[in-house]
């Protein structure tokens, strides 16, 4: 193999994000410019070129890329026609070193299961087409990957199946041609659409199914032929539209059931040009504006993307604004794996142009993309349940050999390991049997014009408990009713009976559409709404939920947080901001001086506080359909019945302004034990046009005469019944935390005697501790200490809360946004001079009280 004087960059981080691999490649004078007597201006040292101003020798600018290809000297042709290095190890890269590293990687991409893409950038004449396509015995990048990739296939026949297809397109004046098409192009050239899971895609594009190499070439030979090419200066023969080549790989493994797919887009982009320098006139000036356009319109998204990538705020990112960036949108920012090599030429007559290529893949290599395997959830589960299988086997090997007690020792490990959840083999065979019905279900209310869509969803499948425990998984069908916008979650038990009732419905409709008047039944046309297995009465539905753990009030510690209220499947609906205030039973926030250094002083004491629900931002519910409205659902500790904020309409960022007051009269240990490990569930409920709002039911809830939620209301000396052969935990706890109260009590003792004692003698004037005042002990300087820091951190805690909320308005011009800038640097540097002041201040004062206990040490605790 000849030898490749491409070097690579050190990337190996990049590839774990995504981000766009960029190489640059420097081609050979052409005749225009050796008769021109062009000198180069552009040099290369291992992956960093350097391109110099001819006007100003002076004036250089130096570019890293992830690979860099010399192509323009230290070649030679062999007798097949090959161009090759003049000398063995010599700096040339011919078509295979290209091939190699950047070909290979696209190639394992995609047997992988990933989406790949391959981009060619550079002006009019730089040798994209060459590196892309090749000529003669110089195959570039294309052929050479059909050839390794049906090669691959082969290899590999014994453990998959594979399919390949093939399909050609150019984007011509923004308009879409197939290039495999046999008859006339339409007028206007092919649609563009836009689906949700496809993403944008050519409608009625040709595919064609291939099974070997020489057939793909053959393809491309024809669509090659039809490509609209015209003379310019730059370029005799120049490329006047962007080609693109999409192969659709499709991997059935049977031996997994697992199923892969993905599609290979191998993109040779029109030649960027300046008008003036390109000689183009008339029709090549109106085809160069739209070139341009388009190019300008890809060099908008890369901009954007790349901002997106260093963590600037970018609102809009223009992929509809031309028919090649909409096509490229997964390639650049969404689910592929991106490859751009920019071709260039270093003649000093083309300085601009190689200038503004490489600024352009310089910005294109900053893009992350976000790169996954194409299968479907079902083979994921399949996955996981094999594992669980796995496991499930070696439990039962393990019970066998050594008894009941390897089932309880599974059972210390399982519980800080990371496991499938047993519900899940149950959801798979629901899963599995419930796809064609779903699937029939829709084709039924498609041919009935019902307007109604089934969706099958795992529930709870991102959901936990208060404890934070995962919730059992099982299957729901989703059911839209698309022109109302109305949604219901049916039961799997549900819709199997509902789908018998819409069989029936479809015969009917057959029937009828057919003059058949022997089947019974009402006309589906006049079907009312209660007999109609479509359509049910609309309810409130569970949109997700959020955890507000309560640890701070344990220690009387007000809380204010931003949760992110997740939905069944992980998505996130909305943001909610709510608090924790510990208050008087008056209902008066407390101060800091109530802040408590040890949760038991709680035991057998009242403790009051409110739950506040502010706001819902950016809610999804509503933002689909402006008639819905919201509320949020929760119980605390032994709540039987869940109380409800009142209902919010046709808001996407609605102020709840909702606060209930909760009071436990004698905190137990039980009650201190939930506040730290547990969290109140918040709900969010969807409100539809036509339902009802949910009512908080009061029946068993215990209230004040003030209208305060009573949580716990037993007092400490609760016992256990008399029969019972031993007290209960949380009487033992008690009487353990009795027993310690016993021992510091004592040891409190000790110290008061000694401490009355140096009193008495600092009052008699003895000499010994004469001028010294008596000192409050460490313990107390530490909880001073302690509630100065918590005081402090409630204005840091609050100066956060501001720069979460402080958001530029979306009306907002390049002066407003750059006074959002100004004012959200403002409110970053007095959040660090707060926090370091606060932490600061703690570390002295804890610094002063070790010192000080060190210089006592004899007589002071």
């Amino acid at each position: 193999m000849p030898a490749c004087c491409a070097m690579r960059a050190k990337a190996s981080d990049m590839h774990s994000k995504d981000c766009v691999k960029v190489a640059v490649r420097v081609r050979p004078f052409n005749k225009r410019e050796r008769d021109a007597g062009s000198r180069s201006i552009v040099s290369m040292v291992s992956s960093s070129i350097t391109i110099q101003d001819p006007r100003d020798p002076q004036s250089r600018r130096s570019f890293c890329f992830d690979y860099a290809y010399w192509s323009h000297s230290g070649f030679a042709r062999d007798r097949g026609g090959l161009y090759v290095p003049e000398e063995p190890g010599g700096r040339y890269a011919d078509q295979d070193s290209v091939f190699q590293d950047l070909g290979e990687g696209i190639l394992e991409n995609a047997l992988q299961g990933y989406n790949a893409t391959l981009l060619a950038y550079g002006q009019t004449g730089s040798g994209k087409s060459y590196s892309m396509v090749g000529y003669g015995p110089n195959k570039g990048l294309v052929p050479k990957l059909c050839d390794r990739l049906f090669q691959a296939i082969r290899e590999n026949q014994d453990t998959r199946q594979c399919q390949v297809f093939f399909s050609m397109l150019e984007i011509y004046n923004e308009q879409v041609v197939d290039l495999l098409s046999r008859g006339s192009r339409n007028p206007g050239g092919l649609r563009v659409r836009e689906e949700q899971q496809r993403g944008f895609y050519v409608e009625g594009l040709r595919t064609v199914p291939c099974d070997s190499a020489p057939q793909v070439e053959q393809l491309m030979e024809q669509g090659t032929r039809t490509r609209t090419t015209a003379a310019t200066h730059m370029n005799a023969n120049s490329s006047r539209s962007h080609m693109l080549i999409i192969l659709q790989l499709k991997q059935i493994f049977s031996k997994e059931s697992i199923t892969k797919q993905s599609n290979i887009n191998l993109v040779d982009l029109a030649g960027s040009e300046r008008q003036r320098s390109s000689g183009s006139e008339a029709d090549r000036l109106k085809e160069g504006t739209a070139i341009n356009l388009s190019l300008t319109t890809l060099g908008n998204v890369i901009s954007s993307l790349a901002d997106v990538a260093v963590g600037k705020k970018v609102v809009h990112i223009p992929y509809r604004d031309s028919v090649l960036t909409k096509l490229l949108q997964s390639a650049l920012g969404g689910n592929s794996r991106t490859v751009m090599i920019a071709t260039l030429s270093p003649a000093d007559i083309c300085y601009e142009e190689s200038l503004s290529t490489l600024r352009y893949a310089e910005r294109a290599k900053r893009i992350q993309n976000r790169a996954v395997v194409n299968e479907s959830p079902t083979e994921r589960l399949v996955k996981e349940l094999k594992a669980e299988n796995a496991r499930l086997l070696q439990r039962l090997s393990r019970l066998g050999q050594e008894g009941r007690r390897a089932n309880d020792e599974t059972s210390e490990s399982s519980a800080g390991s990371s496991q499938t959840d047993p519900s899940l083999l149950a959801v798979f065979y629901d899963y599995i049997k419930l796809m064609p019905m779903v699937a029939e279900a829709n084709q039924m209310s498609q041919e009935l014009n019902k307007g109604v869509e089934f969706k099958l969803e795992i529930k709870n499948l991102a959901l936990s408990d208060s404890k934070g425990h995962d919730l059992e998984k099982e299957i729901a069908v989703r059911v839209t009713c698309m022109g109302r916008k109305q949604v219901w979650m049916w039961s799997k038990a549900k819709f199997v009976n509902r789908k018998f009732l819409m069989e029936e419905a479809y015969q009917q409709h057959q029937a009828e559409k057919n003059g058949d008047n022997k089947v019974e039944g009402l006309s589906t046309a006049a079907l009312p709404r209660d007999k109609d297995p479509f359509w049910d009465p609309v309810e409130p539905l569970l949109l997700g939920t959020a955890h507000l753990w309560l640890q701070s009030l344990a220690f009387r510690i007000p809380l204010e947080e931003q949760l992110e209220v997740l939905g069944s499947e992980g998505t996130e609906e909305a943001i909610l901001q709510a608090q924790l205030v510990p208050c008087t039973f008056t209902g008066l926030p407390l101060g800091e001086d109530d802040i408590l250094i040890d949760p038991s002083e709680l035991l057998g004491r009242r403790l009051d506080f409110q739950l506040v629900l502010e706001q819902c931002c950016g809610l999804r519910w509503i933002r689909e359909a402006r008639n819905r409205g919201v509320q949020i659902g929760f119980r605390l500790f032994d709540s039987s019945q869940p109380l409800y904020s009142p209902a919010v309409w046709h808001n996407v960022n609605p102020l709840l302004d909702h606060r209930v007051h909760f009071a436990s009269l004698h905190t137990s240990q039980r009650l201190l034990d939930y506040l730290q490990s547990s969290a109140v569930v918040l709900e969010l409920w969807g409100l539809q046009e036509g339902c009802t709002d949910l009512i908080s039911s009061l029946e068993g809830v215990r209230m004040t005469t003030e209208g305060i939620f009573i949580i716990e209301e037993a007092g400490p000396t609760h016992t256990a019944p008399v029969d019972s052969a031993e007290p209960s935990c949380s009487v033992r706890v008690l009487q353990q935390d009795l027993e310690e109260l016993k021992s510091v009590n004592t040891s409190l003792r000790k110290e008061n005697h000694s401490l009355r004692e140096q009193l008495n003698a600092a009052r008699n004037g003895g000499d010994s501790v004469r001028g010294r005042s008596v000192r409050p002990s460490c313990d107390a300087e530490f909880a001073r200490a302690l509630k100065v820091f918590y005081h402090s951190m409630t204005s840091v805690r609050a100066q956060l809360q501001r720069l979460r909320r402080h958001r530029p308005s979306e009306e907002s011009d390049l002066l407003g946004l750059r006074l959002f800038v100004d004012e959200q640097s403002r409110l970053l540097r007095d959040f660090s001079e707060q926090l370091e002041q606060s932490v600061s201040t703690l570390k002295q004062d804890v610094a002063a009280i070790v010192r000080r206990k060190r210089e006592r040490s004899g007589i002071w605790s």
